[in-house]
Parts: structure tokens; C-alpha cells; sequence
């Protein structure tokens, strides 16, 4: 399945943007929406879920029209919300069954099957008759998943997943939606950097409700090719140089502070022993943020 979004706008009164004139082409594989906390990723999912309408715009998914073709768009959908409640006494099992039924399929040999199959698929099963209330941040998010797989979604949005996991339970549940993407549109929305360098072949870096950026990483990384460098200075000389350059980073050795700075080959021409080095996802990153042209703010 195919996702096509164009000249999406989605304005709030007195004229505020959140989307403006947005266009995107998505296929099956694991997709990376990165940008910073307001820049639209939440507006933008929610419209592509049916729980925000559009200002302007079209979206199909195959051929159905956001709009028109809602109630089959939703049978296509999986969505797992920034924020989400969970039923804390009940346990895992039960809560999928009760979300069974609100899909309206009375077929209970049909369900008991494929609750069974979301909870191996997220590795749930042998803590399916436990309550959900004593679930760690990475049980509840791969339980959140295991709801919004239920009907084996085309498309499935994942809105913040790792925001407050612990490192081991981000890479378990990065690893989660690589393999849930080989056969279906997984769309990763995150302001975590290392989200998208890890799970992602395609991403798109949003801002202000504009797409600056959309490629593969690796040629996201180049952008800021000969734009990095490295340095090691005193201690006493960290605060000076800060209110000069763009320090994105500042590492106490034995031999001083090493600093990564961002900056143009002419603006570092002054510093001492200053040295390029490889760029990464987070310098481009930034790099970019630092380089977009100014617009609108958004709400």
C-alpha cells in the first residue's frame, strides 16, 4: 500500500498554521517523521488517522480518500497515541479483548486467535494474565502496539513511542517496529534523534508544519559534511567559545574540554587545533534546524 498526502494544510483560528501546504509519498517499510516538540508531527498524525480534519488538502491510502473513504480508512489503521490510557486492573489479555470488541466483529474464535498472535508478535505472551498496573514503560508501549495491531493494520502510526523509556526498553521497542514493518507502512513520529538512525531507510524532518528534509538518513548525514569539528581547550576557554560557536557538545579529559562545534569552515578558521570530524544524524540534525529559514510559529 501506497500513502499520499498532498498540499496538506491544517490551520486553527486566527489563521495559525500547523500544517501548510505539506506533501509526502509513503510506501511499505519503516518510516522516520523527525522534528522538534510543536512542529506538527502530532496535528499530521492525527489527521491521517481520521481524528483531525484537514484545512486543505488530499490524503489516499490506496486509492481510498481521506474524507470520503473514513470508515475503510480506519479498518486499515493501527495507531498508538503519544498519550494513552490503559486500564490498570485489568490484565493484558483482557484489555485486548475489550478492545477486540470495540472493533465490532463478533467472531470470538476469530479474535481469541489474533490476541493470541499480537501477544507472541510483542513478546507479551507470558505476561498476558498479568495486570496491566504493574507493566514497566515498555510493556505498556508494546501492549499499546499489540491493541493497535488487532486488526492487522496497513498502516501503522506511532506517535512519541520511547519518550520516557529507559535505553534498554527504546532499542526492545525500536527492534519491535522494524520487524512489524516488512509488510506494512510503519510510520515513526519522534523528536528523538537516535529513534530514527537506528529503525529508519526513509524520513522526512519536519518544522513549523514544512518538510525541510526527505531522504534516506545516510544522505541526511552528508548535509553537514565539512560542517563538524573537534577540539580540546582549556577548561577556563569553554565559556568564550560557546558565546561564538555553535558547541554541541562539551567532554571533560585530562588534557582539557573537548568540544564538537558546528560551523562553517570560515568561522572555525580562528580556532586552534581544530580538526573536522564525521558527521552524525544528531549533527545534521541540528545543523539543519540552525540553517531552515525562519516561518510562522506554530501552535
Amino acid at each position: 500500500m501506497e500513502l499520499h498526502i498532498q498540499n496538506l494544510t491544517k490551520e486553527y483560528r486566527r489563521g495559525k498554521r500547523a500544517i501548510g501546504d505539506l506533501s509526502l509519498e509513503i510506501s511499505d517499510g519503516m518510516f522516520g517523521l523527525l522534528g522538534p516538540n510543536g512542529a506538527g508531527k502530532t496535528t499530521l498524525m492525527k489527521i491521517l488517522v481520521t481524528l483531525l480534519e484537514p484545512t486543505a488538502g488530499a490524503v489516499t491510502y490506496g486509492g481510498l480518500q481521506l474524507g470520503k473513504n473514513n470508515q475503510e480508512i480506519r479498518r486499515l489503521l493501527g495507531y498508538l497515541p503519544q498519550e494513552y490510557g490503559l486500564y490498570p486492573s485489568l490484565t493484558a489479555r483482557e484489555l485486548l479483548n475489550y478492545m477486540a470488541t470495540l472493533h465490532g466483529n463478533s467472531d470470538r474464535l476469530h479474535w481469541r486467535g489474533r490476541i493470541e498472535s499480537v501477544l507472541e508478535e510483542v513478546h507479551l505472551n507470558d505476561m498476558s494474565d498479568q495486570r496491566v498496573g504493574g507493566f514497566s514503560g515498555g510493556m505498556r508501549q508494546r501492549l499499546g502496539i499489540a491493541q493497535a495491531l488487532l486488526n492487522d493494520p496497513k498502516l501503522l502510526i506511532v506517535d512519541e513511542p520511547t519518550a520516557g523509556l529507559d535505553p534498554e526498553e527504546r532499542v526492545r521497542f525500536r527492534n519491535l517496529l522494524g520487524q512489524l514493518s516488512g509488510n506494512r507502512i510503519v510510520i515513526l513520529s519522534t523528536h528523538i534523534v537516535d529513534d530514527i538512525s537506528s529503525s529508519c531507510d526513509d524520513m522526512a524532518l519536519l518544522d513549523e508544519g514544512r518538510i525541510y528534509y526527505r531522504g534516506r538518513p545516510s544522505d541526511f548525514i552528508q548535509s553537514a559534511e565539512g560542517f563538524v569539528w573537534s577540539t580540546t581547550v582549556a577548561p577556563a576557554q569553554v565559556s568564550t567559545i560557546e558565546t561564538t560557536y555553535q558547541v554541541i557538545s562539551a567532554v571533560r579529559r585530562r588534557d582539557g574540554v573537548n568540544l564538537r562545534i558546528l560551523a562553517k569552515p570560515e568561522v572555525v578558521a580562528g580556532l586552534s587545533n581544530v580538526r573536522p570530524v564525521e558527521p552524525t544524524l544528531e549533527d545534521a540534525y541540528i545543523w539543519m534546524m540552525k540553517q531552515k529559514p525562519a516561518h510562522e510559529v506554530v501552535l
